[in-house]
């Protein structure tokens, strides 16, 4: 029997381009968390910021989060630019557990002025934990029903994606959780930016979510920063 899984979306405090003190705000969620996997915003740990370094999975600064991963038994998806090998620079998901940190995903639909910068990752990818097999995505992801199509054939049990969306556009994530739900009968959690997110979005619309497989929503968070919302997959 599979046990359930407690999961947290969280919208941390964002200080643009400064990645320790970004770390030392997901690691403090992670630790109020009580949860067995937290999900972040897109591009948690550097602001939306599109000329931001990418960030090595092996970075000493990423050690506080490590160290709370570690200490309460959490998986951390945490949004990030990254490299490949290649020195390509892509939008990224860095999936952080007690033994350090590795890039789990790399965002497929990039949008805006993304392009100019990113190279578009090439396949979907799901991250297994205690037999929940979770499939993630990245803001614009989520609107396209290409992606959870082929992340859903997978085998997932939920859809998870980091989002960022200007206050007007507050609605969007749960019209597109609601959606992936009821098309695919997959749990579906967004993690939201709230408050300032960097030069390009002063103001985040908040409100992290979780929905049930019939679309339903079961828990939702607020406007603001720092506010972690949590709920049991069964």
């Amino acid at each position: 029997m599979r046990t359930p899984l407690t999961l947290a979306v969280a919208q941390p405090h964002c200080v643009p381009y400064d990645v320790a003190a970004n770390v030392a705000a997901h690691a403090a969620l992670v630790r109020a968390a009580d949860a067995r996997v937290v999900l972040f915003p897109e591009l948690s740990l550097t602001g939306y910021e599109l000329d931001a370094a990418p960030l090595d999975p092996a970075d000493p600064r990423l050690a506080p989060l490590v160290a709370a991963c570690l200490a309460t038994g959490t998986l951390a998806l945490a949004g990030a630019p990254v490299a490949d090998d290649a020195g390509a620079a892509y939008i990224g998901v860095l999936a952080v557990a007690g033994g350090g940190a590795r890039v789990a995903y790399r965002k497929m639909f990039l949008g805006g002025a993304e392009a100019a910068r990113f190279v578009a990752g090439r396949e979907p990818a799901v991250v297994e934990v205690d037999g929940w097999r979770l499939g993630l995505a990245v803001c614009k992801d989520t609107g396209v029903v290409e992606h959870a199509a082929r992340t859903v054939a997978l085998g997932v049990d939920a859809y998870l994606a980091g989002v960022l969306e200007a206050p007007a556009d507050a609605s969007v994530p749960d019209t597109r959780a609601r959606r992936v739900a009821a098309e695919h009968g997959v749990w579906v959690a967004t993690a939201s930016f709230a408050g300032p997110s960097g030069s390009h979005y002063p103001r985040t619309a908040g409100g992290s979510g979780v929905w049930r497989p019939d679309g339903a929503p079961v828990v939702r968070a607020g406007t603001a920063p720092g506010e972690v919302a949590r709920a049991t997959l069964h």
